[in-house]
C-alpha cells in the first residue's frame, strides 16, 4: 500500500456500509460554490460520529485520531447539491483502522477518501485495544485484519522551498484534544490551491499524515515545495511522470504534519 495505492471500491448494498445524506451547506465551499477539501474532512469526520452514535459504540470509543487522510478530489461537488455519504472499513488491526468515505453529489460530483483512524482511550489519551464486537463489524468489509502503520511522505525543509508561510492558529482550530484539529490542516491545502488554480483543473489526490500536534500558541509555517516530474520517483516509482507538491507544517525545527498534492490520471487518458 503506497501513496498512489487504488482505493478499496464501495461494497455495493452491504449491509456493514453506513449510508447518508444530507445537503451541501453555504458554509463548505468556495467562491465557486466547490465543496472545499476543509469540509470535506469535517465530513468525513462527522459520519464517523454518526456511525459509532447510531451503531451504539461511541461511549464504548468514543475518542478516535487521524493519522493520515488520502483524499482523492475526482469531480468538484458543486453547490446546491445534496451529498450521500457512504463509509466502511477497508482494513484493520486490534489499535487502528482504515475507514473509507465516499461522497457523493446528485449532479455527479465525486470525492473518495480513506483515513487511518486510531482508537484512543478517554482515560489514558494512548491508543488501546478495540473491543471484540466492534472488530467484528469492522471485519466484515475486509479482509485486511493486519494493517500497520508506514508512513508515505517526509517533511521538507526551509533551505529549498518555494515558499514560507506563517499560519496562525486560532482559538477556534482547537479541538477536544487540545490540538488543532484536523480539517483545519486542510485549510492550508486550500490556500496553496487557490495560488495554484491549474492543479484544479484535473483530479487530484491530497494526502496529509500527521506527525505531532500543533497547540494554540505555536507559530506554525507551511513549506512548499514543487518536485518537478522525473524527480518524483523518490515518493512513488508509479509517480514519475507527474509533478507533486507537498507542504510541510512546521513549528520551529519540528515537523507536524505533511501533505502531498498531485494529479491522478484519467482511466485511458495521459496526466497533465
Amino acid at each position: 500500500m503506497t501513496l498512489d495505492k487504488v482505493l478499496m471500491p464501495v461494497p455495493e448494498d452491504h449491509p456493514n456500509v453506513f449510508d447518508r445524506e444530507w445537503p451541501l451547506r453555504v458554509a463548505d465551499i468556495d467562491r465557486n460554490g466547490r465543496l472545499r477539501l476543509d469540509a470535506a474532512a469535517r465530513h468525513i469526520q462527522d459520519i464517523g460520529q454518526d456511525q459509532l452514535r447510531e451503531s451504539g459504540f461511541e461511549a464504548i470509543h468514543p475518542l478516535w485520531i487521524v493519522r493520515r487522510t488520502m483524499i482523492d478530489m475526482i469531480k468538484p461537488i458543486e453547490f446546491p447539491d445534496m451529498l450521500r455519504l457512504r463509509r466502511w472499513c477497508s482494513a484493520t488491526s486490534t489499535r487502528w483502522c482504515e475507514k473509507r468515505v465516499r461522497i457523493d453529489g446528485r449532479k455527479g460530483g465525486l470525492i473518495e477518501s480513506e483515513a487511518f483512524w486510531i482508537n484512543i482511550n478517554p482515560d489514558t489519551f494512548m491508543p488501546s485495544r478495540i473491543s471484540d464486537d466492534f472488530l467484528d463489524g469492522l471485519r466484515r468489509t475486509t479482509d485486511v485484519d493486519r494493517l500497520r502503520w508506514k508512513a508515505y511522505l517526509k517533511g521538507g525543509t526551509r533551505e529549498d522551498a518555494t515558499h514560507v508561510n506563517e499560519y496562525p492558529v486560532r482559538v477556534a482550530d482547537i479541538d477536544l484534544f487540545d490540538h488543532v484539529n484536523n480539517s483545519v490542516y486542510w485549510s492550508a491545502v486550500e490556500e496553496y490551491l487557490f495560488t495554484a488554480p491549474e492543479l484544479l483543473s484535473a483530479p487530484l489526490r491530497i494526502t496529509i499524515e500527521h506527525e505531532a500536534p500543533v497547540a494554540l500558541g505555536d507559530k506554525l509555517e507551511i513549506i512548499a515545495h514543487l518536485h518537478p516530474a522525473s524527480t518524483t520517483d523518490r515518493f512513488e516509482a508509479g509517480l514519475v511522470d507527474r509533478p507533486v507538491h507537498t507542504l510541510t507544517y512546521a513549528v520551529g525545527d519540528k515537523t507536524k504534519a505533511i501533505a502531498s498534492i498531485f494529479a491522478r490520471a484519467r482511466p485511458g487518458s495521459d496526466i497533465t
